[in-house]
């Protein structure tokens, strides 16, 4: 499956995260978590088990739970089995370790929960441990918060993003060498799209397989950005059957549109018709 976009919904407004699954995000996900207040913790958990448990809710998306730090058995505990049969992953933010990743799986046994864990790097001791994280089992993708990262360095976010740009490429090349997706992190000025695409874009280019989204009108944008337009799929395409060709005939080499394909062209070209069979799914 695809998880191009991942939408947050906050977890103590019902209208909303009913309505997230609309906006065509691959993955919603209902935030218990930095969109709640502390004081609103248990009323938020009973606002997403009751949306959870309506019948009437069955999105065409992977539905997340992003559960807090600390509170995961709480956050867990609160939602009933019929909500429980909604749930196809949760979220774990501020990973420190492959240790946070096992604990969460503890928990999630508890309560009959067998779904895959996305696990936020967002803290400067996660960023270090990435690639225990990302290759601990119930990781199923990585996500690269910049926000929280910042604050745990000390750092001041810029426009260019360079005080986190060793870290955003340190979680990428964590998940790829796990095989496990890789999220960028969010673009918080809503209003801007035409950054949101520079920055979406430069995700690609760093090998992210998708970004989060804090409000509906930048699941689009980052949907498109993540999906292979017809021309990269029409050359994707003629590679991939130039080498089947090649390969029957035994040779070794072989060229398209003029230009010689080497092992990480054809890399790319299987991995630009993943994505487009991935997002058509």
């Amino acid at each position: 499956m695809a998880r191009r976009s991942l939408l947050f919904s906050p977890g103590d407004q019902p209208e909303l995260m009913r309505k997230a699954p609309a906006a065509g995000a691959d993955t919603v996900v209902f935030d218990l978590e930095d969109a709640v207040a502390p004081g609103e913790k248990p009323s938020a958990r009973e606002a997403v088990d009751a949306v959870l448990s309506d019948p009437e809710f069955d999105p065409d998306a992977e539905v997340c739970v992003r559960v807090n730090a600390g509170l995961a058995d709480d956050d867990l505990a609160g939602l009933s089995p019929t909500a429980r049969e909604t749930v196809d992953a949760v979220m774990l933010p501020k990973v420190a370790g492959a240790d946070d990743v096992e604990t969460l799986r503890r928990l999630l046994r508890e309560q009959d929960l067998d779904v895959p864990v996305l696990a936020l790097i967002e803290t400067a001791a996660g960023v270090l441990s990435a690639a225990d994280i990302a290759a601990a089992e119930p990781t199923d993708a990585v996500l690269f918060g910049a926000e929280d990262l910042s604050a745990d360095l000390g750092a001041s976010r810029t426009e260019e993003g360079t005080e986190v740009l060793y870290a955003r490429e340190h979680v990428v090349l964590a998940a790829s060498a796990a095989g496990v997706d890789a999220i960028d992190t969010v673009y918080t000025d809503i209003d801007d799209t035409a950054g949101l695409r520079e920055e979406t874009r430069f995700a690609i280019q760093l090998g992210y397989d998708g970004k989060m989204a804090i409000h509906p009108g930048q699941v689009g944008p980052i949907n498109e950005a993540f999906t292979p337009d017809e021309d990269e799929l029409a050359w994707a395409r003629r590679v991939l059957d130039a080498r089947d060709e090649a390969d029957e005939e035994g040779r070794g080499v072989f060229a398209v549109d003029g230009e010689m394909i080497d092992a990480p062209l054809i890399a790319r070209a299987e991995r630009i018709v993943e994505r487009a069979v991935a997002a058509e799914d």
